[in-house]
């Protein structure tokens, strides 16, 4: 008889991905859900950090919905980073940056400034510019 030889062989790969796993960070939900499959966390845990509805978690991560702006700096610090940066190179993009990046509205951000929230959001969109005073003001702010 002739002895045949015995191997060993252990094979190794990768734990497939979940299903619920984004192939491609588009939306602001899929940022939100790879951050929270990657950490293994439940929607109701990202609810709790982020302080909103179980609910919403949900309609965010499937595009229903978007945070609202109150709770967006929650959701960049549970992130990580900003997955809408921008480069803001006129006074309005660079008010409307700053305020997304601390969650004020139109209104909130007029009243830290000075001005009519009415005024805050023509120079936002840029049918008008501040004046020098405004701007200066505007800018101590921004910076």
């Amino acid at each position: 008889r002739v002895a045949l030889p015995c191997y060993y062989l252990t094979l190794r790969s990768r734990k497939p991905l979940n299903p619920a796993y984004p192939e491609h960070l588009v939306t602001l939900g899929d940022h939100i859900r790879k951050r929270r499959i990657d950490l293994g966390l439940r929607k109701k845990d990202v609810a709790r950090i982020v302080n909103a509805t179980t609910s919403s978690v949900t309609n965010w991560e499937q595009g229903r919905s978007n945070p609202g702006l109150y709770l967006l700096p929650k959701v960049i610090k549970f992130l990580g980073y900003d997955p809408m940066p921008t480069a803001p190179t006129s006074v309005g993009e660079k008010i409307k940056a700053y305020r997304r990046k601390k969650g004020l509205s139109i209104k909130k951000f007029a009243r830290i400034v000075g001005v009519d929230p009415t005024t805050m959001a023509g120079w936002e969109i840029g049918v008008f510019a501040p004046n020098a005073i405004s701007l200066a003001r505007l800018y101590r702010i921004l910076e």
